[in-house]
């Protein structure tokens, strides 16, 4: 019980992140997406239910502070999808190595490149771009963004599997 109330805590300050400080960090348009990064973890650490409602509660939770783009629920739809995918690589007697290994990095990579799928194709529609312009001009870049910045808890895990 106790490590739930971490978990939301957690939570909280990732969004409160996202929300303020990754704009800071944008490189060429695109933000990292430190909430995804944190549902990767939750979904490794905890299983693919958690990671599966973490990913919707973020998600509801960013589109209700992201204003008036006219998208309520698309982050917590992709963000829900990328908690459920990331699941897939819950393996509890492999979790510490997989959080401080590539793995981890690939695992991030992946399902950013589900979320970004789904989120930029339907946030992109009407737009006059095309499902693989939305890809190769924003999913790609912005999944690798997010991958590159998923380096740094990679090894903070590796340095404490090491301790």
């Amino acid at each position: 019980m106790r490590q739930t109330f971490i978990d939301i805590a957690l939570t909280l300050m990732v969004v409160l992140l996202q929300t303020t400080i990754a704009q800071y960090l944008a490189v060429a348009g695109f933000s990292p997406d430190i909430a995804l990064i944190w549902i990767v973890y939750l979904s490794i650490r905890r299983g693919q239910i958690t990671g599966t409602v973490a990913g919707f509660l973020v998600g509801l939770v960013l589109d209700l502070l992201s204003g008036n783009d006219g998208m309520l629920g698309l982050a917590a739809l992709s963000k829900t999808v990328g908690g459920f995918t990331a699941g897939y690589f819950f393996n509890e007697n492999k979790t510490v190595q997989t959080l401080g290994s590539y793995r981890f990095i690939l695992i991030i990579l992946s399902v950013s490149l589900v979320h970004n799928l789904i989120y930029f194709i339907i946030f992109l529609q009407g737009s006059g771009a095309h499902w693989w312009q939305a890809i190769l001009l924003y999913g790609i870049p912005a999944a690798l963004y997010t991958a590159a910045v998923g380096l740094i808890p990679t090894f903070v895990f590796a340095r404490r599997a090491l301790l």
